[in-house]
């Protein structure tokens, strides 16, 4: 399956063909902020104005199709925490600290858009066209090694009934394996995580460390029953123009976001 730019007057975001409800992941085009924050920052503590931020949300709500009133955010730890939300979690903030710590969100509640934030790690997003249930997902190397793709899977078949051959994912754009070059924690990590499946997806050069974040999810999600799964191209630290890279930009950056609509 395969992941299309949209264009929305001067907004840029892609979208999956295998997600049918109104989602996106964004990008740097479109925006008001202005300065290194140039231009589509959806992050409230990155040194942006309140009004900015809105106004992005805003106008991605515009092109996306869904109500910034009905938001629910993430408040990212790099955790393995699945919240499953309602309405009642719409607390009507565009600020993440105010929603309690999960690295992953899930509903089936029509109306509600989940947000996750990245600036380098993996994005995932979850749709299952029976039971209409999505899922939004903040996958870190953390977050990888600790199978929050597959929790996320878990979470929807748990809480909303849906069968995992129907759960359809779209993973975005994150930093490849082409820049995310690590020590040796990382492919630890997923060696504890994945045994020596993990292997075709580290590559050593020196005492350095490449590891395809994309692929170790995608395998997740496999695992987990999931096999209709688009995959964004390309790597945020090599297009730091186009996507927020903390490893880029070390750390003066913006956010980006995947922002996927229950209907």
């Amino acid at each position: 399956m395969s992941i299309a730019t949209i264009h929305h007057n001067s907004l840029e975001y892609l979208a999956a063909e295998n997600i049918a409800v109104p989602h996106g992941f964004t990008t740097r085009f479109g925006g008001l902020s202005e300065g290194y924050l140039d231009s589509l920052n959806i992050g409230m503590h990155r040194g942006d104005s309140p009004e900015n931020v809105a106004e992005n949300y805003r106008r991605l709500a515009d092109a996306m199709g869904f109500s910034p009133e009905k938001l629910v955010l993430a408040n990212q730890t790099h955790s393995d925490i699945v919240r499953v939300v309602t309405e009642k979690d719409c607390l009507g903030s565009l600020s993440h600290r105010d929603y309690p710590e999960c690295d992953a969100l899930v509903t089936n509640t029509a109306g509600l858009a989940l947000v996750v934030f990245t600036a380098d790690c993996t994005p995932i997003l979850f749709y299952d066209p029976i039971t209409g249930a999505v899922g939004a997902a903040h996958a870190g190397w953390r977050g990888t090694a600790n199978g929050i793709a597959a929790k996320t899977v878990d979470a929807m078949v748990t809480a909303f009934g849906c069968r995992r051959e129907h759960i359809r994912a779209a993973i975005g754009p994150n930093i490849g394996p082409c820049c995310f070059e690590t020590d040796g924690d990382v492919p630890a990590a997923m060696l504890d995580a994945f045994g020596q499946e993990a292997d075709g997806y580290i590559r050593q050069k020196g005492e350095k460390y490449f590891v395809d974040l994309k692929g170790l999810n995608a395998l997740w999600l496999r695992r987990s029953g999931v096999t209709d799964i688009a995959i964004a191209a390309g790597c945020t630290c090599c297009a730091p123009h186009r996507f927020w890279s903390h490893r880029a930009t070390k750390g003066v950056r913006g956010s980006q976001g995947a922002i996927i609509l229950c209907q």
